[in-house]
């Protein structure tokens, strides 16, 4: 599922084949900005910022999120696509290469002087040039609700989804329902970005330092497995801001107390 790691490699695939092009193909396929035209500008970057693509283009940006399904493929002229045409969400094409982006849940088209209003409310992200630790261990301290939650909450900390979130819980140690703010929350943010860090070059997630399928997560899916450690069953449930945002939730109840 895209997580930051995923945003990041793909804002790279999208910058190299974009950087310093021309557009001469810009069609957005979403009603609030199917009317925005882009050709004859400039690719100046595609940077991430935790989940979000930003795609700086003259004196614009393209901003999209991935969400669960999204994804954004790269192209060279009449290659095939892999997805069907109905599915693209945005299309930025210059004369050598065409990104398409599908199934996304959010595409704008604004000002890049305005790009702030829809990305201003992210926390710190481990995988970007201004990771500030300390803030993000700040803001956690401040947060009195279940540490899972609190991790997953994007102006925390931008980036960690919900397969980091239950890793990071138990290479810590820490409960999932233990309140954010009665945890050391530096040593959790240290621990959550040197592990999205390390993947994030990486094609497979791995969390255990073993790539075999079947042994890359401690507890993340492996409900009623034994643990990797103790032998205990994993258990699962679900937690989240609320009913609408509850997330998978696993954890060992001896290795996490």
């Amino acid at each position: 599922m895209p997580e930051g790691d995923t945003v990041f490699r793909t804002a790279w695939r999208l910058h190299t084949a974009l950087a310093g092009a021309e557009v001469t193909r810009f069609d957005m396929r979403v009603p609030k900005v199917a009317a925005a035209d882009l050709r004859g500008e400039t690719v100046h970057e595609v940077v991430p910022r935790g989940k979000h693509l930003l795609m700086r283009i003259g004196g614009w940006t393209v901003h999209s999120h991935l969400k669960m399904e999204g994804e954004w493929h790269v192209y060279r002229p009449e290659e095939r696509w892999r997805k069907p045409a109905y599915a693209a969400r945005a299309i930025v094409g210059s004369a050598v290469r065409t990104a398409v982006g599908f199934d996304l849940a959010m595409v704008d088209v604004v000002p890049t002087a305005e790009e702030e209003r829809l990305v201003g409310h992210l926390g710190p992200d481990p995988l970007s040039g201004d990771w500030d630790p300390a803030e993000a261990a700040r803001r956690l301290a401040h947060d009195h609700r279940e540490v899972h939650v609190a991790l997953l909450d994007q102006r925390n900390l931008a980036g960690l989804g919900n397969e980091y979130v239950n890793e990071l819980l138990f290479l810590r140690g820490i409960l999932p329902t233990t309140p954010a703010h009665q945890t050391d929350t530096a040593a959790l943010v240290d621990t959550g970005a040197r592990l999205i860090r390390a993947n994030r070059d990486r094609p497979v997630r791995v969390f255990t330092g073993e790539a075999r399928a079947g042994r890359t997560t401690w507890v993340y899916g492996r409900s009623r497995r034994p643990c990797r450690r103790c032998g205990t069953p994993i258990r699962e449930g679900s937690l989240g801001a609320d009913a609408t945002r509850e997330r998978n939730v696993f954890w060992c109840p001896a290795c996490q107390r």
